[in-house]
């Protein structure tokens, strides 16, 4: 059997779904049909050619959730160039690492953005556009420039659903490099070829039911994969409507908008859900008469029920399931949203994999487990025997291509027989059922799955004023500082405690001006000892967690 390429997925689902809605901007009547979508797409190659970029051309995109960031994507992508998605709560250090290290010629990015970035930086660009009209950016240093709009001036005669074809670039085609960092010495670009997003895509239709005129509310950034694949090209692939939420979702805003889309598919991090327990149910069921009714057997089954169903309206009510990923879901509600038997699983993807690893059905969800392995990919633990916890590690055709110019950091996780290190602990149960026990990594995750180095964080802390060393630990969702001090500084300049409080907390506001929102430290606690260290002088780190 002939798999289907990336570009046969975006082709085939236009065609087949010309005349339904295909993207909106939420809270606005920014609505674009699937036959919307292949004129802009059309137009936007025409100009692409008109400024020669070619295959394999890298294009940076930092925005936040829009159908202009989708009309940018996926013309980017089917026009056989390589995307650069960078994530807009990156710090303008960051972004400008990225677009210098990636190589990127051309930009997409939102106009505070773009007005952000360093002149030398956009200097190195052909040219950058604004997201919000795809106007040309023009420095105030640029005074020969027009602000125009390329992608506007072009006019196409007779435009049919006949006569839209896409160019059909084989899955080896590189597609994306996606950075998990943006600090340049800690940068990983992400190299995903079309075959490692087909794949996923192709998993997505096997296991996960989407419809024409189904809808989805797409609020994980898009730049992250997970929000990318199963909030955007999975349902996109099938003819759903995706509405773009461009704001902090906070419980009460997501709420507002389930009951508005009635999404027939939600993806959600852990954290938004276990907000909306504490917020909503627990106080709910905690009340004496409630919780002495749950005890009862008969009369807890109709409570349940209700209960059950309270959340389901909540979610808009259409949702055929809600899968939650990118990272440990609290154990607690795990139990009790399995014990109202609400439609909810738990996937397991890293970025290296397009995303996904391991995914069940909500029906076949067993407690603390994070799915079954995806029949894409062969899998087996680094442990000393069966049935020991050890690194997971993955071999398949969503796995990455390595990291974009970074040999030694992808020698160090991809083998040359393709086994791809995972740094995520675990066993193995009954079908390839995947219970996470840990990370052998450092690496944290933020609230909606970004990837935070602690590294990269301590080296800023390090050279602080009367910092020697630092641990960032991760505490109730929020990164925490151990400080090791100076003490022989502080001595010197004879200090008080609340002095050095004073500068300790300023040093802390000024390492966060240059980390992203996510990768924000949000207290700290003078460590009076000297961190213990491995043989190398390395922080044994898990005897601070």
């Amino acid at each position: 059997m002939i798999k289907q390429r990336l570009s046969d997925y975006i082709q085939n689902s236009i065609k087949e779904n010309w005349d339904i809605n295909a993207l909106a901007d939420y809270g606005t009547d920014n609505i674009l049909k699937y036959s919307d979508v292949a004129e802009k797409i059309s137009k936007m190659h025409i100009a692409f050619k008109k400024l020669d970029i070619h295959k394999g051309e890298k294009i940076a995109l930092c925005g936040g959730n829009s159908v202009n960031w989708i009309l940018a994507y996926l013309s980017i992508i089917t026009y056989g160039a390589v995307v650069v998605p960078i994530l807009v709560d990156f710090s303008k250090e960051d972004i400008d690492s990225i677009i210098k290290d990636s190589g990127s010629k051309f930009l997409f990015a939102d106009n505070n953005i773009l007005k952000a970035l360093e002149s030398d930086t956009l200097s190195l660009l052909n040219k950058s556009f604004c997201l919000e009209n795809f106007n040309t950016f023009i420095q105030k240093s640029d005074k020969k420039d027009k602000d125009e709009n390329l992608f506007n001036q072009i006019e196409i005669s007779n435009f049919n659903k006949e006569n839209f074809n896409l160019t059909i670039f084989e899955n080896d085609t590189l597609a994306a490099i996606i950075y998990t960092s943006g600090t340049t010495g800690f940068s990983k670009g992400v190299m995903l070829n079309h075959n490692s997003l087909a794949a996923n895509i192709r998993f997505a239709i096997d296991n996960m039911e989407m419809n024409p005129n189904d809808n989805v509310l797409s609020f994980l950034p898009l730049a992250h994969v997970f929000g990318c694949l199963f909030d955007f090209l999975f349902p996109f692939s099938k003819g759903a409507c995706i509405h773009m939420l461009n704001v902090i979702p906070s419980p009460n805003i997501l709420l507002k908008a389930f009951a508005e889309v009635k999404p027939n598919l939600i993806l959600m991090v852990p954290l938004i859900i276990e907000k909306i327990y504490l917020k909503k149910i627990l106080p709910t069921i905690q009340k004496p008469l409630i919780a002495n009714l749950l005890k009862m057997p008969i009369i807890s089954s109709l409570i349940k029920s209700k209960i059950r169903n309270a959340i389901t309206d909540s979610f808009g009510g259409n949702f055929r399931v809600v899968i939650i990923g990118g990272s440990a879901l609290n154990s607690d509600i795990e139990k009790f949203l399995m014990d109202i038997n609400f439609k909810f699983t738990v996937g397991y993807g890293m970025t290296e994999c397009g995303p996904l690893i391991s995914y069940s059905p909500w029906d076949k969800h067993v407690a603390r487990s994070c799915g079954c392995l995806i029949d894409t990919l062969e899998i087996k633990i680094d442990a000393e025997k069966e049935g020991d916890v050890g690194e997971i590690m993955v071999k398949g055709e969503n796995v990455m291509l390595g990291y974009y110019k970074n040999y030694k950091a992808t020698a160090d996780v991809l083998s040359k027989d393709g086994w791809l290190r995972t740094g995520d602990l675990g066993v193995l149960g009954e079908n390839n059922r995947i219970f996470i026990k840990g990370r052998s990594k450092n690496m944290l995750l933020g609230a909606s799955g970004q990837n935070i180095y602690p590294e990269e964080i301590e080296s800023k802390l390090n050279t602080m004023p009367y910092i020697l060393e630092s641990l960032i630990l991760q505490r109730d969702n929020k990164l925490h500082a151990l400080l090791y001090l100076d003490a022989d500084r502080i001595k010197q300049e004879n200090l008080s405690e609340e002095e050095i409080n004073k500068i300790l907390e300023n040093n802390r506001i000024e390492v966060n001006k240059v980390l992203p929102e996510f990768g924000r430290i949000s207290g700290f606690t003078i460590q009076k000892e000297e961190f213990i260290k491995n043989p190398t002088k390395k922080i044994k780190r898990f005897l601070y967690k």
